[in-house]
């Protein structure tokens, strides 16, 4: 018997590689153009960290002309949780960042080089680890899970490498004859890499981000194809990188050291390997400790977080694009208007170490993003949000058309309101315009002062004044009241008054919001209008 037998009598049915060669041909892309996939596994909830690899590859072939895909990655079945694709699709896809091609929900996908889920692409694993059975790069390995256990303990008690390897690799040098017999008995296999590799020898890798590397080859036989049928990680990446044309990997640095093995697999299935770009994870600052963001301690870890939390999708966006390049806040200050995909996004500026995640950073770009936005997109924004997340806002909202002089208020102008970081803030920073205030703080102001400004006020409130008289007439009122009309005035001799017209407009501003930092106080009055403006100054008035 010869390795085409053994290889034969293991898959019996699997149809030779070239069949898939010919399928899933070279794309037709011009030259330089990348193409590189997201593709998470759907066992947990999507990372932020995940969010971050997919921007940049979605940034790497939209630059170059390119095809982003979505591949699920679900042999590992045991793991699998209930909706995880749906989770991947929906973020995905909540973040403007839908795929040109791959998965489009749980069952449906769309692109010629699928089936996009790994658990579907079962026969042709089969083919490649038939193909590397006849050619004598695998085996199939008896051994259980005891054995390999007891191989683990005697290495540990000898303090030398763990693995399955060289003298350890126990089915390797078995005969064709023993194999083909021990699988004729029905005993159990798995099937294994025939690594030629040794770790004496070193290999050299440039990677895009980290730069020139070194490592010891990979010597270790790793399982391929498992007891179940599918494949490991290792083997079905390569497989499905080289058919799926993938030019470009975009990674966690943690597979770093899988490097060796995985060019050593291209190189015995004779796949030209894709490049490598191994990205830092972000970190977080724990009482002066840097570590990685945690899907346990940190609720930001997760995509969802930022959805339930409102903060506005372009900010993300930004914040993670900063984070990559640091050449892109200098951009956006000076391309203000500016889509981000007009930034000429460079992954050779990547940086090496990880990023520390600054929440404060991150809701600072929120405000300034709002800002920009219209009263109306900040209306739909906010509505949409609010049907999932805050049914009080959502029913204040309702009314359209006042909700959008509310949101009006500031905005457009050449130094924009940004009051609002995310749209979890929106209902607190717009409440007093729906509904009465239940607590005045007038500071150092007094009760009786406050009455008798709001007294004076109530006589010279006309709602259709202009800007200029409505404030004049506010500097009137500080005058009978024994205040400076000027702030300067009162600076220049404070000793002369209790306080000046900045105070008579934080007495009027308190009793018709409840607050003393609004945006400007005339455009409130103005949404407001003038039955709401004297009801609520009459009530605090007779209360004082």
């Amino acid at each position: 018997m010869d390795y085409k037998e053994l290889a034969n009598l293991i898959f019996p049915n699997a149809k030779p590689i070239s069949y898939y060669e010919e399928k899933y041909k070279p794309r037709n892309l011009k030259e330089g153009a990348v193409v590189s996939r997201f593709a998470p596994s759907p066992t947990g909830f999507v990372h932020i960290g995940g969010l971050y690899q997919a921007l940049v590859a979605k940034l790497m072939t939209k630059k170059t002309g390119g095809v982003f895909f979505l591949r699920i990655e679900d042999t590992d079945q045991k793991r699998e949780v209930e909706n995880g694709v749906t989770d991947i699709v929906n973020s995905l896809k909540d973040f403007d960042m839908a795929p040109d091609e791959g998965m489009i929900s749980d069952n449906e996908e769309v692109g010629e080089y699928g089936p996009y889920k790994q658990s579907l692409r079962k026969d042709i694993y089969e083919s490649y680890a038939k193909y590397l059975l006849e050619m004598g790069k695998a085996y199939p390995c008896f051994c259980t899970p005891d054995e390999i256990e007891e191989i683990r303990k005697k290495q540990e008690t000898a303090k030398i490498r763990t693995g399955y390897y060289g003298v350890w690799a126990k089915c390797r040098n078995l005969s064709i004859e023993e194999m083909a017999n021990k699988i004729k008995n029905g005993e159990n296999y798995i099937i294994r890499f025939k690594s030629p590799g040794r770790e004496d020898r070193k290999i050299k890798h440039k990677d895009i981000i980290k730069g020139n590397v070194e490592f010891p080859e990979n010597d270790q036989d790793i399982v391929i194809i498992k007891a179940d049928g599918l494949p490991t990680y290792h083997f079905a990446h390569a497989v499905d990188d080289h058919l799926m044309r993938t030019t470009l990997v975009i990674r966690s640095d943690e597979w770093l050291s899988s490097v060796p093995l995985h060019l050593q697999l291209f190189q015995e299935l004779g796949f030209k390997a894709p490049k490598y770009a191994h990205i830092s994870p972000i970190m977080k600052n724990d009482n002066g400790n840097k570590r990685k963001l945690s899907k346990r301690k940190d609720p930001e870890a997760a995509v969802s977080y930022y959805k339930e939390e409102g903060i506005p999708v372009q900010a993300v966006k930004e914040y993670l694009i900063n984070i990559a390049n640091s050449t892109f806040e200098n951009w956006r200050r000076a391309n203000i208007g500016k889509s981000i995909d007009e930034f000429d996004f460079d992954i050779n500026k990547m940086s090496v170490s990880g990023a520390l995640f600054d929440m404060v950073k991150l809701l600072d770009i929120g405000k300034t993003v709002i800002s920009k936005m219209s009263a109306e997109e900040v209306y739909n924004e906010a509505f949409k949000w609010s049907e999932i997340n805050d049914k009080e806002l959502n029913d204040m909202l309702k009314n359209k058309e006042y909700s959008l002089k509310v949101l009006g208020i500031e905005r457009g102008s050449g130094k924009p309101r940004k009051d609002i970081s995310k749209w979890s803030d929106v209902k607190d920073n717009i409440i007093y315009m729906y509904e009465e205030p239940k607590e005045y703080d007038f500071d150092k102001i007094s009760g009786e002062d406050a009455k008798k400004v709001i007294a004076e006020y109530l006589n010279l409130y006309d709602e259709n004044d202009d800007k200029d008289t409505w404030f004049n007439k506010i500097k009137d009122v500080s005058e009978k009241c024994g205040y400076a009309r000027e702030v300067k005035e009162y600076k220049q001799n404070p000793d002369k008054w209790p306080g000046h017209v900045g105070d008579i407009s934080t007495v009027i501003r308190v009793a018709i919001t409840g607050r003393r930092n609004t945006p400007d106080l005339y455009e409130i009055m103005k949404v407001l209008g003038k039955e709401m403006v004297v009801k609520r100054l009459e009530k605090v008035k007779d209360n004082l």
